[in-house]
């Protein structure tokens, strides 16, 4: 890992009517559109779904990071992260994220553990820390046979 503080850089481009396009160097670029909820076609990335989007993502990678230094080993994971946006003080804001991991693990290892080492990475999770919401982890874990 590089030291801190590090920068990150993306540039968004629109026109009126249209998708805009969100631009990363070196990755592909997005097309990113309003939500239905918001009157939008609901057929494009939103920026309310690349937000839950980067809190699922952190998370698994935050885990991986922390698995492989505790040298745990897992078969699985899939993060389902859930908003609630509400209107708070005349400002729309996200109020509440709900993030339920789903971990399979071999028979070797230990539940306590791995509910452990999940806790541990929402803790070190850098988009979850970045929040004003209430967040919460739910955590299920089977044993794969």
């Amino acid at each position: 890992m590089q030291d801190l503080p590090h920068q990150y850089h993306v540039q968004a481009q629109g026109k009126p009517g249209e998708n805009l396009d969100v631009c990363v160097e070196n990755v592909p670029k997005l097309t990113v559109a309003p939500p239905a909820q918001f009157g939008g076609p609901g057929d494009e990335w939103s920026p309310e779904d690349l937000f839950m989007a980067s809190i699922s993502s952190c998370f698994i990678l935050s885990f991986r990071a922390i698995a492989k230094a505790s040298k745990f080993t897992w078969s699985s994971i899939q993060c389902d992260s859930t908003g609630t946006l509400e209107r708070v003080e005349g400002k729309t804001r996200f109020t509440k994220i709900i993030t339920k991991a789903t971990l399979v693990i071999p028979s070797v290892e230990n539940i306590e553990n791995a509910e452990r080492l999940l806790h541990k990475a929402e803790q070190s999770c850098l988009v979850v820390n970045s929040l004003t919401s209430e967040s919460e982890l739910q955590c299920e874990i089977s044993i794969l046979e």
